[in-house]
């Protein structure tokens, strides 16, 4: 079930600010190498060849994927006690302490609700203490929640399509941004014209600050 919105002011964040709601796994933290990294140990192998998390595990040799249900019981271990351990995209701290100065951040996730403490203890260590949801669903209707309490703009970015549809959908005032770091998930991810789809932070934080501020931006740019 999806959690529901809690309040701006509980989370410490100002109504009259701008928001910012950002996810975690390949946009903040480099998931994928983190699970791999955790399946070698394993005795395991992640070939990214599809943008299918659970088709793209495999024994050593093997020809075809191990069972779905295997796999995601290895996702759920991963939440419980790897996911502290993954590396920060590149930039993504910077860019995220540029936009707090304009924007109240809220980080929403959908790591199991077991992952939360190390979850959290990740964000803090790697300069992105601000405040974390834990989500599971589509991330339309809680943003929704969130972004309504606001009297400021709003964005939201993410990896996953479903929840940038979901947001659009859900949060229509709400400007969203599509970003996948890992080099070998880019060609692979789906992507919509509805999303401006940008994979350097530095870009990405600018582009966000843009549409804080109302600004237009070049039509040239991709």
């Amino acid at each position: 079930m999806a959690a529901q919105a809690p309040t701006l002011e509980s989370l410490g964040l100002s109504v009259d600010r701008p928001l910012v709601v950002v996810d975690v796994d390949e946009v903040l933290g480099l998931f994928m190498q983190g699970f791999g990294d955790f399946l070698a140990e394993q005795g395991l192998e992640l070939r990214v060849e599809r943008y299918a998390l659970f088709e793209n595990i495999y024994r050593p040799q093997a020809t075809q994927p191990i069972p779905e249900a295997e796999g995601k019981a290895l996702f759920d271990a991963f939440f419980r006690s790897h996911c502290g351990r993954i590396e920060p995209v590149p930039g993504a701290a910077a860019a995220i302490a540029r936009l707090s100065r304009r924007a109240g951040i809220v980080i929403l996730s959908n790591a199991p609700a077991e992952a939360e403490s190390l979850r959290r203890d990740w964000l803090k260590r790697h300069g992105l203490a601000h405040p974390l949801i834990l989500n599971s669903g589509l991330k339309g209707p809680i943003t929704a929640g969130l972004v309504r309490q606001t009297r400021g703009r709003s964005a939201f970015i993410d990896d996953i399509l479903s929840n940038l549809d979901s947001v659009a959908e859900h949060a229509p005032q709400t400007a969203t941004f599509q970003h996948v770091a890992d080099p070998r998930l880019q060609p692979l991810a789906p992507r919509s014209e509805r999303h401006r789809r940008i994979d350097d932070w530095a870009e990405l934080a600018a582009a966000v600050e843009a549409a804080l501020l109302g600004r237009s931006r070049d039509p040239s740019l991709p």
